[in-house]
């Protein structure tokens, strides 16, 4: 549970990184590396004079976790260049003034197909549904069941490896927030003053999903895309406040 003191830090930091996260948008064209981004990450990290919060944390070594078409989450920035149709997803965190921002968006590189804009809508659609059931009475999973029952309607599935949790403090807190209904688990009530960062990862294919030898990239195992898309929230009396905004 967070007061109001410490939520106006967090909406800081999470601000931070929308802004990050629009200049990295921004710049994605086919010819990059994925290691510019992690360049625009770095130069803006000290341009707001923050902390890249996942350099170091668990021994990753990057500002930046850049995943790439079948890469679901933790890819490592590289010499990889980015082509026509592809598609990557750009997770970034930052530490300010003690408290940690957490936001991840997919973008399409130059012209993407139908299908794979379909995928980046689906995704976004279904973190938009689950933020609006964050509501201070309701039970946790309520976010979950419109997440998954969503993603599914459409065609999609979701992986259930990775999950969203609460932040603070801490870049990873209780409760951990699936974007799936979980069996035999004890739902939690929602409550005003929790801060959350939600973040469904969802696939073309099966949402099974494999760790690359780096020890870190994370890719699905059947090399079909994956989107990811996230924000970190803030449960008020009058509803779901999304934090990871440019415009606050």
């Amino acid at each position: 549970m967070k007061n109001d003191a410490e939520i106006a830090l967090l909406r800081e930091a999470n601000r931070i990184v929308s802004v990050i996260l629009d200049e990295m948008g921004a710049a994605v064209r086919p010819g990059l590396t994925t290691m510019r981004f992690e360049q625009i990450a770095q130069d803006m990290c000290r341009k707001f004079g923050v902390v890249p919060a996942f350099q170091g944390y668990g021994g990753f070594p990057y500002a930046l976790c850049c995943s790439v078409n079948e890469q679901v989450v933790h890819g490592f920035p590289s010499n990889r260049v980015l082509e026509e149709g592809d598609i990557v997803t750009f997770d970034m965190g930052v530490i300010y003034d003690g408290f940690y921002g957490d936001s991840a968006r997919t973008f399409g590189v130059g012209e993407i197909p139908d299908e794979t804009q379909r995928l980046l809508d689906v995704t976004r659609e279904s973190l938009m549904r689950g933020i609006e059931h964050a509501v201070a009475g309701n039970q946790l999973y309520s976010i979950s069941k419109v997440i998954q029952e969503y993603v599914e309607l459409s065609g999609f599935s979701v992986v259930k490896r990775f999950v969203g949790h609460g932040i603070g403090r801490n870049l990873h807190e209780k409760p951990e927030v699936p974007n799936f209904v979980p069996r035999g688990v004890v739902d939690l009530p929602l409550k005003a003053g929790m801060v959350l960062s939600v973040e469904p990862m969802v696939c073309v294919g099966s949402p099974d999903v494999e760790i690359l030898e780096d020890k870190w990239t994370a890719v699905t195992k059947d090399r079909r895309l994956s989107a990811h898309f996230e924000h970190t929230i803030a449960l008020t009396q009058d509803g779901p406040e999304i934090l990871s905004r440019s415009d606050h």
